[in-house]
């Protein structure tokens, strides 16, 4: 399909694509409990500090939390304090995150390439599986690839125009990336333009951007203070605790058990970027043809590095790989603008509703086999909620009509496949997402409530639930309760008490009291 066909109907495919951005990034951004470990670390965090009224330094269950810098906590702070403790205060600061983020990519390619290809890399990059998911988290990640890509994105035109207004903008974002995440938000930007612009043989250019001494004030003034008051807050903690465990020692090994083969990335990437995988792979097999690209040449860095960076990592977890994302819409916008037959490209998106309409006859063979009555426990709550949903009859529908969709006659080819590509999206998030929820965190939510009501003090044992915080709007120890205590634990470590009144269990996680006199281990 040729890019100049978009242009007669230019309005109706802008408020096309705000409505699938408002989709992936918004709808029902309240309407699920809290994720563990993540989402419920970064809100707890942020409900102490509403409580505390310490804006400076960040605490989890009253022990100082140096995972992260200070910026999305007190975006979620400006939100609760709108809107109030609930699941879309949390989230809000992310899904306006990356709507951000998209609308940059929108107007970065409709400036370098043309109005077409900037409509369809932007709705591949909104519909991206692993992006709605990160939309929707209360967690640092959108914040920092919002940023990641205005930095690069501005690093390019800098590059086309030689205006240090680009160079502005981009240690601005940098600045706000630093104050997000950390070095990463400056060693990415670094170790793609570097290259680049050597590439380009304009190193002279590179070095004139990176010495601009009224950008450097600009990186200073935004990463400073708070880095500054910080250090004279907590000291050498802060140092040990941030910098050197959360960011060195988290490439140098691995952290929380989140390790992983050179070859992590690779399925991350297939299912991540879906319905998008078909045309990653026609890329990858037509990569040579562009290579004179300067703008292939720069995403192609950009992706490359952050794929090797954190394939080398020792710690490695699914959502790192986003920071490389960017790059590759731009480059999968260009080839579905050409693709004489996208609804080749379809059967993926078909094929993965297929896959996940079959998970409900695996689980039932697998779960018999597990060790963990707790894991059973869960796993055959979520074949319940599977068969009370009627789920793979609802993925094999979707999968037919997105095949479907890809025969009508009236619409254009590629539209037919963001069409289709969406079901899968809106299939995961709206249908399988919060049957998890129900199953995962629900209880939590729910057992919360009975402690906060019954103003209980509570210990967690052998399990962490951060939300569960959240939701008590109270501290809880991590240790042995003792004798007489109120325990949140789950089904495994339940015989570990002896008779226990239970107070609350749905799918394994339990809320009981132990006995004031305990049978003998």
């Amino acid at each position: 399909m040729k890019p100049e066909s978009y242009k007669l109907n230019r309005n109706t495919l802008l408020l096309g694509l705000g409505v699938i951005t408002f989709i992936s990034f918004f709808a029902g951004l309240g309407s699920g409990p809290l994720f563990d470990v993540d989402e419920g670390a970064f809100s707890e965090a942020t409900r102490e500090m509403l409580v505390s009224k310490n804006y400076l330094t960040t605490y989890l269950n009253g022990l100082p939390r140096f995972d992260k810098p200070i910026l999305i906590y007190w975006l979620q702070l400006l939100s609760v304090s709108t809107f109030g403790i609930s699941e879309f205060a949390f989230r809000l600061p992310s899904a306006l995150a990356a709507a951000i983020w998209a609308m940059t990519t929108y107007l970065f390619v409709r400036r370098e390439r043309n109005e077409s290809e900037a409509l369809l890399a932007t709705a591949l990059l909104v519909l991206s599986l692993q992006v709605s998911i990160i939309a929707k988290a209360a967690i640092a990640d959108a914040l920092l690839n919002c940023c990641l890509a205005i930095s690069l994105l501005a690093i390019f035109r800098y590059w086309r125009d030689k205006r240090r207004s680009s160079v502005y903008i981009a240690f601005t974002a940098i600045g706000l990336g630093v104050l997000t995440k950390g070095p990463i938000a400056i060693l990415i930007p670094v170790a793609v333009s570097l290259p680049f612009f050597l590439l380009q043989g304009e190193l002279k250019a590179w070095f004139r951007a990176v010495l601009n001494p009224t950008a450097i004030a600009l990186f200073l003034t935004i990463v400073l203070p708070w880095y500054t008051l910080e250090y004279m807050d907590q000291g050498q903690a802060f140092i040990e605790g941030f910098f050197m465990k959360h960011n060195i020692s988290r490439f140098s090994g691995s952290m929380e058990g989140h390790s992983g083969s050179l070859f992590y990335y690779l399925p991350v990437i297939l299912i991540g970027v879906m319905p998008s995988t078909g045309l990653l792979l026609t890329a990858i097999a037509r990569f040579r043809s562009r290579l004179a690209d300067p703008l292939y040449q720069f995403c192609l860095i950009w992706f490359g590095f952050v794929f090797a960076f954190f394939s080398l990592s020792g710690t490695k977890l699914p959502h790192y790989m986003i920071y490389g994302y960017t790059p590759l819409f731009i480059i999968l916008g260009y080839e579905l603008a050409r693709s004489e037959r996208p609804w080749l490209h379809a059967l993926w998106p078909a094929g993965l509703l297929l896959i996940l309409a079959a998970v409900p006859p695996v689980l039932a063979r697998v779960i018999p086999t597990m060790a963990s009555l707790f894991v059973r426990t869960q796993l055959q709550g979520l074949l319940d909620q599977m068969a009370a949903g009627h789920f793979s009859i609802l993925m094999v529908a979707a999968s037919i009509l997105c095949m479907l969709i890809q025969a009508v006659p009236v619409m254009a080819p590629s539209l037919r496949f963001l069409l289709g590509g969406a079901l899968l999206t809106f299939s995961f998030n709206f249908i399988a997402m919060p049957m998890a929820a129900r199953v995962m965190q629900e209880p939590v939510r729910e057992a919360a409530a009975i402690a906060r009501k019954g103003g209980l003090k509570i210990v967690m044992w052998q399990v962490y639930y951060p939300s569960f915080l959240v939701y008590s709007e109270a501290l809880a120890e991590r240790r042995r309760p003792e004798p007489g205590e109120v325990m949140l634990t789950n089904i495994d470590h339940i015989d570990d008490f002896g008779q226990c009144e239970r107070l609350y269990g749905k799918y394994g996680i339990i809320l009981a009291k132990v006995p004031d006199q305990q049978a003998p281990r």
